[in-house]
């Protein structure tokens, strides 16, 4: 558990210069008191700025700086987190009449825009401080799974009406299951580092699978299964966790936000929650399908989730988390035989081990699909 977030007492003048000099730049009330670095993800750069508001109170915003190394289009990622945030602020205040600090709020720049750019091309963006809160970096025991998928959940619910086409795809097919599939394929024909041999029974579980990968495509195809505004990383440590109430507040890390199937987010819900194992664990003994763990996600999901998702989503919710495991399998299998250059590693066959733990708890869910299933009955049918 962590609070959210810790800020970095270096007091560097450098930083507080910084700071200031962006935070003037947002629609943002208040005199300026201090500015500090986040300890706080991997990816983009993450401060705090400290204001005095005019009753001597003081408030606390996010200034982050987008990794233009990771997201190549940051305009386009910025597009869709205005697009969501002002979507649910704007349906929150109908209801509530007030935001009451517990949404995520993406406050303008000074010039109009969602966003500013400092001499350097560097694109920031200013969120709200959400005060009170914690958050978790596993799934610690059912409530906190129930928590998780009751937060997104209610994420998808509320843009559950803003209309999917209108956001951009930011990071083309990825969980396009098949494509995903067809480069391990490609990868494995030429083989380049050598290594395709020592990963045989890794490769051969995979292609005995190779059905799998349409599956929800062919939902796409058919209507079955609806194209919904997603946020496509659902870890629990993206959940803002009330310290008082040990309630969810609100999703927040939007970065990922576009249009994509709610089984998505649902499937990697179960991949990161169900089984206990580290991502890299090389005792796959470890690796587990903890029902418990299932049945709390798909309570807290359906109580959210569960008045605008359809039957045939419904239906899926187990196949999801089987098929998202087996397609990050793939990933980590195709960079393994492909020299690891996708994925950061840090030691010899670090991939691999990635790679065999996803296909272990695929193992584990296929040997529990039908019971995961049954629940997933008797919950939908309880809800009628």
């Amino acid at each position: 558990m962590s609070e959210v977030p810790t800020l970095v007492q270096n007091n560097d003048p450098q930083d507080q210069h910084l700071v200031a000099a962006i935070a003037n730049q947002f629609a943002v009330q208040g005199e300026f008191v201090s500015g500090g670095k986040i300890d706080s993800g991997h990816i983009n750069s993450t401060y705090s700025a400290t204001l005095r508001q005019a009753d001597g109170s003081l408030r606390r915003y996010i200034l982050q700086l987008i990794n233009r190394n990771v997201f190549k289009d940051p305009f386009a990622l910025m597009h869709n987190v205005e697009s969501v945030t002002r979507h649910i602020n704007d349906k929150v205040l109908r209801v509530k009449k007030d935001l009451g600090g517990q949404t995520l709020n993406l406050f303008p720049a000074r010039n109009g825009g969602a966003w500013v750019e400092d001499p350097a091309g560097g694109v920031w963006r200013c969120y709200n401080f959400i005060e009170g809160c914690v958050t978790y970096d596993v799934v610690e025991n059912t409530r906190q799974a129930y928590q998780a998928a009751r937060a997104f959940g209610s994420f998808q619910d509320l843009v559950s009406d803003l209309d999917a086409s209108t956001l951009r795809e930011t990071i083309p097919d990825f969980h396009h299951t098949r494509k995903r599939f067809e480069r391990l394929m490609a990868v494995a024909a030429t083989d380049p580092c050598g290594r395709l041999a020592s990963v045989r029974p890794e490769f051969d579980f995979v292609c005995q699978r190779e059905a799998l990968t349409s599956v929800l495509l062919d939902g796409i195809a058919a209507g079955r299964l609806p194209l919904r505004v997603t946020h496509n990383d659902t870890k629990i440590n993206n959940v803002m966790i009330d310290s008082a109430t040990d309630e969810a507040v609100c999703v927040i890390d939007l970065d990922t936000v576009m249009p994509g199937l709610a089984l998505y987010d649902f499937g990697d819900l179960v991949r990161t929650a169900t089984s206990p194992a580290a991502e890299d664990e090389t005792d796959l003994t470890k690796v587990q399908m903890r029902m418990p763990m299932f049945e709390a996600l798909v309570e807290g999901y359906l109580e959210s989730a569960g008045s605008f998702i359809n039957d045939a989503e419904i239906e899926h919710l187990a196949f999801s988390g089987k098929l998202i495991t087996l397609e990050i399998g793939i990933r980590f299998l195709t960079d393994h035989i492909e020299g690891d250059v996708y994925f950061r590693t840090h030691r010899p066959n670090h991939n691999l081990d990635r790679c065999r733990t996803q296909l272990k708890l695929v193992e584990r869910i296929e040997a529990l699909e039908e019971e995961m299933n049954a629940f997933v009955r008797k919950v939908r049918k309880g809800r009628h």
